[in-house]
């Protein structure tokens, strides 16, 4: 799914670059280009770093919903 429309970053893009360490938004436009443009799709693109690292934090399901 396209997430930045206008640079054609992916959630595929945004994943790989929270894997690589990456965690605020402002870090994802540096390494990928990601809101650059217009920045309509910074919310999205931060939830899901918060997202990919909360769940790295806390791999079993159990402990995400404790």
């Amino acid at each position: 799914m396209f997430v930045c429309v206008c640079n054609g970053i992916t959630d595929r893009h945004i994943r790989d670059a929270a894997a690589a360490g990456c965690r605020t938004a402002s870090e994802l436009t540096m390494r990928t280009g990601c809101g650059s443009t217009c920045g309509s799709c910074l919310q999205v693109a931060a939830e899901m770093l918060d997202e990919f690292h909360a769940r790295a934090e806390f791999p079993l399901p159990v402990l995400c919903a404790a």
